[in-house]
């Protein structure tokens, strides 16, 4: 055996080599199931998988593409021993991202997961914080980051994107892993379990921030049983997201929503109506790309019996992290002004460390920073006693489309903001030119108040839904 695995190394390589043991991992996995028909179905996806790679040493991001492929496969049924599930998948993830990203990627993101796991037997929360910020920190900050990023060899497509996605995922997945263990009262989390949290492969180059509480609760349950109609929910999810899928697509390549704005001298000519829905559209564009991309990993997550979190509200990879072990944290229930104040300020310092400190990024993290304050303090003005007793007084649809005013104009905010760090400074300071100054009031009035309209549909379905869970919750407390 060793013999022949010298012999296949030094002949292929090494990356065909781990690729091969990916797979033969794999099939051992689903030959545990002892059903038929899916190892006979996951022997024929991996041969697939062999016959479609034409050159694996310049194409290696095929490899990761087919290991998902792969490791759908036998996702549709459960180890027979769950004891085994989490550490073969530790297993696949670690060949599949040494198959993809080389030996000295690997290797770095183990020196970093060594050093966070150390700093976390200390049980200082302020210590594992300020590790593993400057940790990240190594990746976005020249000169670390050009010396961390030459340890990957090849010129494959998605080489930027996997190396930054798999180190910046890696670091904030340590750091929950490093609070949790602070809290953990007696004895410390293994580095095993580490290792089993971060490679995870469906969460590691793209997330989702699931917390190791959750994540080890949730993957060493003995308790496999589905819900009622839950594969059927996830085949639903599936199709949908392959739709949204080719609906993105589609807009990517025909609409040219995101190459417009980049040419300033055509966006100058169009109509204040049209920079508007242009506007827009990118950010759906962006929040829609994100939706789909959280989903499909989410979708295949929840093949493993995970829950994985939902889909971020904001267009931010930190949503969950942050909002965990940051801004809930520091904000609490969010009605203190000063702890408000604190929590977005800590929160976006964060998110802008994870972004990449740039002055686009900067004036992105302020207005951001600056809207969730000016939303309660608005609010808080509204809780005088004056408006307070007026707002008493007013009948509920009244009051909802006096707040409608002020949330369509909020979220045209939203809107500039997010523009300004999906496209340019130049695009963004055009259309608040143009939607605000030159173009008051006709097209600043037309534009709140088709927005006031969606905002009142939107606000009226939230209600509705609030409606019917209130009443269901009646019914079982009955």
């Amino acid at each position: 055996m060793v013999y022949g695995m010298l012999a296949v190394l030094a002949t292929m390589g090494l990356t065909f080599t781990m690729l091969t043991l990916s797979h033969c991992v794999l099939l051992y996995s689903v030959s545990l199931s002892k059903q038929k028909w899916l190892c006979f179905a996951a022997g024929l996806c991996s041969l697939a998988t062999f016959k479609l790679e034409v050159s694996l040493s310049k194409q290696k991001w095929l490899c990761f593409a087919a290991g998902l492929c792969s490791l759908a496969t036998f996702k549709l049924e459960p180890f027979s021993s769950w004891q085994l599930r989490s550490t073969v998948y530790m297993v696949y993830g670690m060949l599949a991202v040494l198959a993809t990203m080389g030996l000295t990627f690997t290797m770095l993101i183990l020196s970093h997961c060594v050093l966070l796991y150390s700093v976390s037997l200390s049980k200082q929360k302020w210590l594992c914080f300020a590790a593993g910020l400057c940790s990240l920190a190594t990746f976005k900050l020249e000169p670390f980051s050009s010396w961390q990023s030459g340890f990957v060899t090849g010129t494959f497509a998605l080489q930027d994107v996997l190396f930054y996605g798999g180190s910046g995922f890696t670091i904030m997945r340590c750091m929950s892993f490093a609070l949790e263990n602070y809290e953990k009262k007696d004895g410390n989390y293994s580095f095993l379990e580490l290792l089993k949290y971060n490679f995870y492969l469906p969460f590691f180059f793209f997330g989702p921030i699931m917390t190791f509480d959750r994540f080890h609760a949730q993957v060493n349950t003995p308790d496999l049983t589905r819900k009622e109609h839950e594969m059927w929910n996830i085949r639903i999810q599936a199709v949908l997201h392959l739709a949204a899928i080719v609906v993105v697509d589609v807009l990517f390549h025909f609409l040219y929503i995101l190459t417009i704005p980049s040419d300033m001298k055509l966006v100058k000519q169009l109509s204040d109506w049209s920079l508007a829905g242009l506007a827009y559209s990118n950010l759906v564009y962006d929040w829609v790309k994100a939706a789909v991309m959280f989903g499909v990993i989410n979708t295949v997550s929840r093949l493993d019996h995970l829950d994985p979190p939902q889909p971020p509200k904001c267009i931010t990879m930190l949503y969950v992290f942050a909002e965990t072990y940051v801004y809930d944290y520091l904000g609490g229930n969010h009605d203190n002004i000063v702890k408000e104040l604190l929590a977005t300020v800590c929160t976006f310092a964060v998110t802008t460390l994870w972004l990449g400190p740039c002055h686009v990024v900067y004036i992105w993290s302020f207005f951001n920073c600056f809207g969730l304050n000016f939303e309660l303090w608005v609010a808080k003005f509204f809780e005088l006693k004056p408006f307070a007793s007026m707002e008493a007084k007013m009948s509920e649809a009244t009051s909802r489309r006096i707040r409608g005013v002020f949330n369509a104009a909020n979220f045209w905010t939203i809107i500039l903001y997010n523009v300004l760090a999906l496209n340019s400074l130049d695009f963004a300071n055009l259309v608040f030119k143009r939607l605000l100054i030159t173009g008051f009031p006709l097209s600043t009035l037309s534009v709140l108040f088709v927005t006031y309209c969606g905002v009142q549909l939107i606000k009226e379905r939230e209600r509705r839904l609030a409606l019917e869970e209130e009443g269901a919750e009646k019914e079982k407390t009955e």
